[in-house]
């Protein structure tokens, strides 16, 4: 019996592990190097808010909110109003979609990308951090280092170019919200997309 109730505590234990980072909960730290070979560190920018991007340029969902320029308009709305925003591709280095750093940062100046950084997480550790699923994968987080929004980037989870502009996008809600001061009416969905190649 007490051997049982240590395995359902460990199995408990091992389920908790991977449930990805939610709303309410402070932002894991992290330092990655960007496609220019920067040390970036998330709490550099404690004070401001911040945007994570899960990306992978391969993945026809990302790609579809690229087409679209949905996702640069995002992301220069908001780094007007100085939001950081960090696009981050975990596709392991022995994974057939991993692009190189210098790869992965031609394709996102030849998409027109205004992000703070793009940040290579070639063994995955990062995204283990957080738990991020998919790509895209959002988290939004505050200037006290918590985490206001998680999920999906938007409620249309498809590659059709139509959706995008026509979608109720969950990013910018959150983020319009929160600067008005006001509560984040959805804080958390299901992310949608490519499953992240760990």
């Amino acid at each position: 019996m007490i051997f049982r109730s240590f395995a359902f505590a460990l199995a408990l234990g091992a389920a908790q592990a991977v449930v990805a980072a939610t709303a309410g909960q402070s932002a894991p730290n992290f330092q990655l190097v960007d496609t220019q070979g920067k040390a970036v560190q998330l709490s550099d920018f404690k004070g401001r808010y911040v945007v994570l991007e899960w990306t992978n340029p391969q993945c026809p969902f990302v790609r579809n909110h690229y087409n679209t320029r949905n996702m640069q308009a995002l992301q220069q709305r908001w780094g007007e109003r100085d939001v950081v925003w960090l696009s981050i591709d975990s596709s392991n280095k022995s994974s057939g979609e991993y692009m190189k750093p210098s790869k992965l940062d031609l394709w996102m100046h030849s998409q027109g990308a205004a992000q703070k950084a793009v940040l290579v997480d070639d063994d995955s550790t990062t995204a283990r951090l957080y738990q991020a699923k998919t790509t895209p994968h959002m988290f939004v987080i505050d200037p006290q280092g918590t985490i206001i929004y998680a999920g999906a980037i938007d409620d249309r989870p498809s590659t059709r170019p139509d959706d995008p502009p026509n979608a109720r996008n969950y990013v910018q809600a959150a983020l319009a919200q929160a600067t008005d001061g006001k509560p984040v009416a959805t804080s958390n969905s299901v992310p949608y997309g490519c499953s992240i190649k760990y």
